[in-house]
Protein backbone atom coordinates (compact mmCIF):
# COMPACT_ATOMS: atom_id res chain seq x y z
CA UNK A 1 0.00 0.00 0.00
CA UNK A 2 2.94 2.20 1.09
CA UNK A 3 4.49 2.51 -2.58
CA UNK A 4 0.71 3.17 -4.45
CA UNK A 5 0.51 6.14 -1.94
CA UNK A 6 4.02 7.74 -2.85
CA UNK A 7 3.23 7.10 -6.68
CA UNK A 8 0.24 9.52 -6.13
CA UNK A 9 2.01 11.95 -4.57
CA UNK A 10 4.96 11.79 -7.00
CA UNK A 11 2.09 12.02 -9.75
CA UNK A 12 0.90 15.40 -7.75
CA UNK A 13 4.12 17.02 -7.80
CA UNK A 14 4.23 16.45 -11.26
CA UNK A 15 1.23 17.69 -12.10
CA UNK A 16 1.99 20.98 -10.18
CA UNK A 17 6.28 21.38 -11.29
CA UNK A 18 5.60 19.81 -14.45
CA UNK A 19 4.36 21.81 -17.63
CA UNK A 20 1.12 22.53 -15.98
CA UNK A 21 2.69 25.25 -13.18
CA UNK A 22 0.70 25.80 -10.21
CA UNK A 23 0.36 29.48 -10.57
CA UNK A 24 -1.72 29.27 -14.05
CA UNK A 25 -3.69 26.63 -12.51
CA UNK A 26 -4.31 28.93 -9.55
CA UNK A 27 -4.93 31.73 -12.60
CA UNK A 28 -7.39 30.02 -14.25
CA UNK A 29 -9.40 28.92 -10.87
CA UNK A 30 -9.38 32.26 -9.65
CA UNK A 31 -10.79 33.22 -13.24
CA UNK A 32 -13.93 31.10 -12.78
CA UNK A 33 -14.51 32.03 -9.36
CA UNK A 34 -14.86 35.91 -10.38
CA UNK A 35 -17.31 34.67 -13.08
CA UNK A 36 -19.01 32.74 -10.65
CA UNK A 37 -19.44 36.18 -8.26
CA UNK A 38 -20.03 38.44 -11.49
CA UNK A 39 -23.13 36.44 -12.35
CA UNK A 40 -24.10 36.18 -8.05
CA UNK A 41 -24.25 40.00 -8.59
CA UNK A 42 -26.04 40.24 -11.44
CA UNK A 43 -28.83 37.79 -10.02
CA UNK A 44 -28.79 39.33 -6.72
CA UNK A 45 -29.45 43.20 -9.04
CA UNK A 46 -31.94 41.14 -10.95
CA UNK A 47 -33.73 40.13 -7.52
CA UNK A 48 -33.21 43.58 -6.03
CA UNK A 49 -31.82 41.74 -2.35
CA UNK A 50 -29.64 44.95 -1.66
CA UNK A 51 -28.08 42.89 1.60
CA UNK A 52 -27.48 39.97 -0.33
CA UNK A 53 -25.50 42.08 -3.50
CA UNK A 54 -23.50 43.94 -0.94
CA UNK A 55 -21.77 40.66 0.89
CA UNK A 56 -21.32 39.43 -2.57
CA UNK A 57 -19.87 42.42 -3.78
CA UNK A 58 -17.05 42.29 -0.58
CA UNK A 59 -16.50 38.86 -2.00
CA UNK A 60 -16.11 40.17 -5.40
CA UNK A 61 -13.98 42.79 -4.93
CA UNK A 62 -11.26 40.34 -2.54
CA UNK A 63 -11.01 37.95 -5.50
CA UNK A 64 -10.53 40.85 -8.15
CA UNK A 65 -7.89 42.20 -6.05
CA UNK A 66 -5.69 39.00 -7.19
CA UNK A 67 -2.57 39.85 -8.93
CA UNK A 68 -3.17 37.05 -11.40
CA UNK A 69 -6.28 37.99 -12.89
CA UNK A 70 -5.40 39.99 -15.85
CA UNK A 71 -7.25 40.61 -19.63
CA UNK A 72 -10.08 43.32 -20.66
CA UNK A 73 -13.07 40.79 -20.03
CA UNK A 74 -12.31 40.35 -16.36
CA UNK A 75 -11.46 44.29 -16.09
CA UNK A 76 -14.83 45.31 -17.82
CA UNK A 77 -16.73 43.02 -15.65
CA UNK A 78 -15.01 44.86 -12.44
CA UNK A 79 -16.33 48.20 -14.20
CA UNK A 80 -19.70 46.69 -14.43
CA UNK A 81 -19.81 45.78 -10.80
CA UNK A 82 -18.88 49.21 -9.91
CA UNK A 83 -21.57 50.44 -11.75
CA UNK A 84 -24.05 48.30 -10.61
CA UNK A 85 -22.64 49.20 -6.72
CA UNK A 86 -23.75 53.04 -7.55
CA UNK A 87 -27.10 51.93 -8.73
CA UNK A 88 -28.37 49.74 -5.71
CA UNK A 89 -27.97 52.47 -3.59
CA UNK A 90 -28.95 54.91 -6.00
CA UNK A 91 -31.75 56.98 -3.35
CA UNK A 92 -28.86 56.87 -0.91
CA UNK A 93 -28.00 60.49 -1.56
CA UNK A 94 -25.88 60.31 2.12
CA UNK A 95 -23.17 57.90 0.54
CA UNK A 96 -20.51 58.38 -1.14
CA UNK A 97 -18.56 56.49 -3.86
CA UNK A 98 -16.54 59.60 -5.31
CA UNK A 99 -13.96 62.24 -3.28
CA UNK A 100 -16.49 64.94 -4.18
CA UNK A 101 -18.93 64.82 -1.64
CA UNK A 102 -21.42 66.61 -4.20
CA UNK A 103 -21.26 63.71 -6.80
CA UNK A 104 -24.11 61.33 -5.51
CA UNK A 105 -24.47 57.69 -6.18
CA UNK A 106 -25.97 57.82 -9.87
CA UNK A 107 -24.25 60.67 -10.74
CA UNK A 108 -20.90 58.20 -9.95
CA UNK A 109 -22.88 55.28 -11.83
CA UNK A 110 -23.20 57.61 -15.03
CA UNK A 111 -19.68 58.34 -15.02
CA UNK A 112 -18.60 54.82 -15.20
CA UNK A 113 -21.59 53.92 -17.84
CA UNK A 114 -20.19 56.52 -20.39
CA UNK A 115 -17.38 54.39 -20.05
CA UNK A 116 -18.89 50.87 -20.76
CA UNK A 117 -20.73 52.88 -24.23
CA UNK A 118 -18.25 50.13 -26.40
CA UNK A 119 -19.74 47.17 -24.18
CA UNK A 120 -23.69 48.15 -25.35
CA UNK A 121 -24.35 46.73 -29.00
CA UNK A 122 -27.78 48.25 -28.76
CA UNK A 123 -26.80 52.35 -29.35
CA UNK A 124 -30.73 52.76 -28.19
CA UNK A 125 -29.89 51.00 -25.50
CA UNK A 126 -27.29 53.05 -23.81
CA UNK A 127 -28.80 56.00 -24.84
CA UNK A 128 -32.06 55.29 -22.58
CA UNK A 129 -30.20 53.87 -19.65
CA UNK A 130 -28.07 57.73 -19.74
CA UNK A 131 -31.23 59.66 -20.03
CA UNK A 132 -32.94 57.49 -16.79
CA UNK A 133 -29.55 58.25 -14.94
CA UNK A 134 -29.84 61.89 -15.38
CA UNK A 135 -33.40 61.68 -14.99
CA UNK A 136 -33.49 59.48 -11.79
CA UNK A 137 -30.12 61.68 -10.16
CA UNK A 138 -32.47 65.06 -10.65
CA UNK A 139 -35.47 62.79 -9.26
CA UNK A 140 -34.01 61.16 -6.47
CA UNK A 141 -33.28 64.90 -4.93
CA UNK A 142 -36.53 66.26 -5.81
CA UNK A 143 -38.09 63.47 -3.65
CA UNK A 144 -35.87 64.05 -0.58
CA UNK A 145 -36.60 67.19 -0.45
CA UNK A 146 -33.21 69.13 -1.54
CA UNK A 147 -33.82 71.58 -4.30
CA UNK A 148 -30.32 73.19 -4.65
CA UNK A 149 -28.71 69.42 -5.37
CA UNK A 150 -31.36 68.85 -7.77
CA UNK A 151 -30.21 72.06 -9.52
CA UNK A 152 -26.49 71.20 -8.75
CA UNK A 153 -27.28 67.51 -10.49
CA UNK A 154 -28.18 69.30 -13.60
CA UNK A 155 -25.11 71.59 -13.55
CA UNK A 156 -22.57 68.78 -13.17
CA UNK A 157 -24.44 66.79 -15.91
CA UNK A 158 -23.88 69.62 -18.39
CA UNK A 159 -20.01 69.65 -17.60
CA UNK A 160 -19.82 66.18 -17.50
CA UNK A 161 -22.06 64.44 -20.22
CA UNK A 162 -24.06 65.19 -23.23
CA UNK A 163 -27.37 64.62 -23.05
CA UNK A 164 -30.36 65.75 -25.17
CA UNK A 165 -30.95 69.53 -25.09
CA UNK A 166 -34.69 68.80 -24.91
CA UNK A 167 -34.53 66.53 -21.54
CA UNK A 168 -32.18 69.00 -19.86
CA UNK A 169 -34.48 72.07 -20.81
CA UNK A 170 -37.69 69.60 -19.51
CA UNK A 171 -35.60 68.95 -16.14
CA UNK A 172 -35.20 72.48 -15.85
CA UNK A 173 -38.40 73.57 -16.08
CA UNK A 174 -39.70 70.61 -13.55
CA UNK A 175 -37.01 71.69 -11.58
CA UNK A 176 -37.31 75.77 -10.71
CA UNK A 177 -41.63 74.56 -10.67
CA UNK A 178 -40.63 71.85 -7.95
CA UNK A 179 -42.91 69.46 -9.30
CA UNK A 180 -41.66 66.31 -7.58
CA UNK A 181 -44.20 63.90 -8.98
CA UNK A 182 -43.99 65.02 -12.63
CA UNK A 183 -45.16 62.86 -15.13
CA UNK A 184 -42.04 62.79 -17.09
CA UNK A 185 -40.23 61.81 -14.10
CA UNK A 186 -43.15 59.41 -13.92
CA UNK A 187 -42.14 57.83 -17.03
CA UNK A 188 -38.55 57.13 -16.85
CA UNK A 189 -38.84 55.68 -13.26
CA UNK A 190 -36.28 54.55 -11.38
CA UNK A 191 -38.02 51.14 -11.86
CA UNK A 192 -37.86 51.27 -14.86
CA UNK A 193 -33.75 51.86 -14.61
CA UNK A 194 -33.32 48.64 -13.06
CA UNK A 195 -35.31 47.05 -15.90
CA UNK A 196 -33.61 48.82 -18.59
CA UNK A 197 -29.69 48.50 -16.86
CA UNK A 198 -31.11 44.25 -16.72
CA UNK A 199 -32.09 44.28 -20.10
CA UNK A 200 -28.06 45.17 -20.62
CA UNK A 201 -26.91 42.51 -17.98
CA UNK A 202 -29.20 39.95 -20.15
CA UNK A 203 -27.02 40.52 -23.53
CA UNK A 204 -23.94 40.31 -22.04
CA UNK A 205 -24.53 37.42 -19.67
CA UNK A 206 -25.35 35.87 -23.33
CA UNK A 207 -22.73 36.60 -24.65
CA UNK A 208 -20.41 35.92 -22.04
CA UNK A 209 -21.98 33.34 -19.82
CA UNK A 210 -19.18 33.19 -17.20
CA UNK A 211 -20.93 30.44 -15.70
CA UNK A 212 -18.64 27.52 -16.30
CA UNK A 213 -18.39 27.13 -12.16
CA UNK A 214 -21.87 27.60 -12.00
CA UNK A 215 -22.88 24.26 -14.54
CA UNK A 216 -19.76 22.28 -12.90
CA UNK A 217 -21.72 23.06 -9.42
CA UNK A 218 -24.91 22.14 -10.93
CA UNK A 219 -23.98 19.14 -12.16
CA UNK A 220 -22.54 18.07 -9.06
CA UNK A 221 -25.99 18.79 -7.19
CA UNK A 222 -27.65 16.65 -9.99
CA UNK A 223 -25.23 13.93 -9.51
CA UNK A 224 -25.65 13.72 -5.65
CA UNK A 225 -29.45 14.13 -5.91
CA UNK A 226 -29.66 11.43 -8.67
CA UNK A 227 -28.27 8.82 -6.18
CA UNK A 228 -30.27 10.14 -3.45
CA UNK A 229 -32.93 8.81 -5.36
CA UNK A 230 -31.55 5.53 -6.17
CA UNK A 231 -31.43 5.27 -2.28
CA UNK A 232 -35.13 5.78 -1.90
CA UNK A 233 -35.92 3.60 -5.20
CA UNK A 234 -33.89 0.48 -2.95
CA UNK A 235 -35.60 1.06 0.12
CA UNK A 236 -39.22 1.62 -1.83
CA UNK A 237 -38.89 -1.63 -3.13
CA UNK A 238 -37.75 -3.80 -0.29
CA UNK A 239 -40.88 -2.15 1.39
CA UNK A 240 -43.06 -2.65 -0.86
CA UNK A 241 -42.05 -6.78 -1.34
CA UNK A 242 -42.36 -6.84 2.20
CA UNK A 243 -45.91 -4.83 2.04
CA UNK A 244 -46.71 -7.99 -0.48
CA UNK A 245 -46.00 -10.73 1.87
CA UNK A 246 -49.18 -12.62 3.64
CA UNK A 247 -50.39 -11.57 7.05
CA UNK A 248 -49.23 -14.56 8.58
CA UNK A 249 -45.69 -13.97 7.06
CA UNK A 250 -45.31 -11.00 8.65
CA UNK A 251 -46.51 -12.37 11.97
CA UNK A 252 -43.57 -14.78 11.56
CA UNK A 253 -40.63 -11.86 10.86
CA UNK A 254 -42.75 -9.08 12.76
CA UNK A 255 -40.01 -9.97 16.03
CA UNK A 256 -37.22 -10.64 13.49
CA UNK A 257 -37.55 -7.63 11.24
CA UNK A 258 -37.48 -4.16 11.81
CA UNK A 259 -39.02 -1.94 8.70
CA UNK A 260 -37.05 1.10 7.67
CA UNK A 261 -39.23 4.08 6.93
CA UNK A 262 -38.41 6.43 4.24
CA UNK A 263 -36.26 9.25 4.93
CA UNK A 264 -36.92 12.73 3.89
CA UNK A 265 -35.01 14.09 0.80
CA UNK A 266 -34.42 17.57 -0.91
CA UNK A 267 -36.20 16.98 -3.96
CA UNK A 268 -34.57 15.43 -7.10
CA UNK A 269 -36.24 17.98 -9.36
CA UNK A 270 -33.03 20.62 -10.28
CA UNK A 271 -33.93 24.22 -10.18
CA UNK A 272 -32.56 25.68 -13.22
CA UNK A 273 -29.89 28.07 -12.48
CA UNK A 274 -30.29 31.50 -13.83
CA UNK A 275 -30.26 31.98 -17.73
CA UNK A 276 -30.22 35.73 -18.91
CA UNK A 277 -33.47 36.28 -21.26
CA UNK A 278 -32.69 36.10 -25.24
CA UNK A 279 -32.40 40.32 -26.36
CA UNK A 280 -32.42 41.32 -29.77
CA UNK A 281 -28.74 41.76 -30.22
CA UNK A 282 -26.05 40.31 -29.15
CA UNK A 283 -22.93 42.27 -27.02
CA UNK A 284 -19.62 43.52 -28.51
CA UNK A 285 -16.81 44.42 -26.69
CA UNK A 286 -14.41 46.66 -28.64
CA UNK A 287 -12.89 49.17 -26.14
CA UNK A 288 -9.98 48.58 -24.05
CA UNK A 289 -10.10 49.53 -20.52
CA UNK A 290 -6.59 51.06 -18.92
CA UNK A 291 -5.51 50.82 -15.40
CA UNK A 292 -5.39 54.15 -14.61
CA UNK A 293 -9.12 54.26 -15.33
CA UNK A 294 -10.02 51.07 -14.02
CA UNK A 295 -8.33 52.00 -10.41
CA UNK A 296 -10.20 55.36 -10.33
CA UNK A 297 -13.69 53.65 -11.13
CA UNK A 298 -13.43 51.05 -8.60
CA UNK A 299 -11.01 52.23 -6.11
CA UNK A 300 -11.66 51.02 -2.25
CA UNK A 301 -13.65 53.90 -1.53
CA UNK A 302 -15.82 53.11 -4.74
CA UNK A 303 -16.63 49.16 -4.13
CA UNK A 304 -15.96 48.53 -0.66
CA UNK A 305 -19.12 48.44 0.66
CA UNK A 306 -18.23 48.73 4.18
CA UNK A 307 -16.86 51.89 4.44
CA UNK A 308 -20.48 52.79 2.79
CA UNK A 309 -22.30 53.43 6.40
CA UNK A 310 -19.11 55.24 7.78
CA UNK A 311 -19.80 58.43 5.19
CA UNK A 312 -23.73 59.15 5.95
CA UNK A 313 -23.28 62.71 7.12
CA UNK A 314 -24.13 64.26 10.32
CA UNK A 315 -27.28 65.89 11.18
CA UNK A 316 -27.85 69.24 10.08
CA UNK A 317 -29.38 71.75 12.48
CA UNK A 318 -32.57 73.91 12.17
CA UNK A 319 -31.86 77.37 11.35
CA UNK A 320 -34.16 80.43 12.01
CA UNK A 321 -34.50 80.59 7.59
CA UNK A 322 -35.56 76.84 7.76
CA UNK A 323 -38.30 77.89 10.86
CA UNK A 324 -39.22 80.38 8.75
CA UNK A 325 -40.22 78.79 5.60
CA UNK A 326 -41.81 75.97 7.85
CA UNK A 327 -43.94 78.98 9.34
CA UNK A 328 -45.26 80.30 5.85
CA UNK A 329 -45.70 76.89 5.13
CA UNK A 330 -48.46 76.19 7.69
CA UNK A 331 -49.97 79.43 6.95
CA UNK A 332 -49.97 78.47 3.44
CA UNK A 333 -51.44 75.33 3.45
CA UNK A 334 -52.58 74.38 7.08
CA UNK A 335 -50.87 72.39 9.94
CA UNK A 336 -50.64 68.75 9.07
CA UNK A 337 -50.18 69.55 5.27
CA UNK A 338 -46.05 68.60 5.24
CA UNK A 339 -46.11 67.37 1.82
CA UNK A 340 -47.35 70.28 0.42
CA UNK A 341 -44.67 72.60 2.26
CA UNK A 342 -42.12 70.16 0.78
CA UNK A 343 -42.91 71.12 -2.76
CA UNK A 344 -42.44 74.84 -1.73
CA UNK A 345 -39.26 75.04 0.27
CA UNK A 346 -35.93 73.48 0.07
CA UNK A 347 -35.45 71.97 3.37
CA UNK A 348 -32.49 70.12 2.40
CA UNK A 349 -33.36 66.97 2.77
CA UNK A 350 -36.20 66.52 5.44
CA UNK A 351 -39.22 64.51 5.34
CA UNK A 352 -42.43 65.46 6.46
CA UNK A 353 -41.68 63.62 10.30
CA UNK A 354 -39.24 65.96 10.90
CA UNK A 355 -41.16 69.26 9.85
CA UNK A 356 -43.89 67.72 12.45
CA UNK A 357 -41.55 67.46 15.39
CA UNK A 358 -39.70 70.78 14.23
CA UNK A 359 -43.15 72.66 14.27
CA UNK A 360 -44.10 70.65 17.74
CA UNK A 361 -40.63 72.00 19.26
CA UNK A 362 -41.68 75.58 17.92
CA UNK A 363 -45.24 75.62 19.60
CA UNK A 364 -44.03 74.36 22.80
CA UNK A 365 -41.34 76.65 22.90
CA UNK A 366 -44.23 79.90 22.10
CA UNK A 367 -41.91 80.59 18.87
CA UNK A 368 -44.89 80.27 16.63
CA UNK A 369 -48.65 80.82 17.61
Amino acid sequence: MEPEINNKTATVASYIDGSVRFPHVTAVATGWMLDFMFVSLCRRFKEGKFDEFNEALLTFQAISQTPSLKGDLHDEKKMICAFLARVMHGKQLDVLFEEDDHVMPLMSAAKIWSNLEQTVADESLFTTITILLLVQSVAVCLEKGKLSSASSVLKWFENNNEFPQKVRVKLSTIVTRRETYHPFLMSFSFSRLLETIQTYLDAYLEKNPSDYLLKAAEMMVQSQNIEGLGDVVTRDSSLSEEANESTEDRKKKKNTVCLRTKRKLLSTKITDAWKPDTCKKAFVSLRRISKNELSQMTSRKSTDTSKITKTRKPPQKWTPQLDKYLEDGVKHHGQGKWSHILMDYDFEGRTGTMLKDRWRVLMKSHKVG
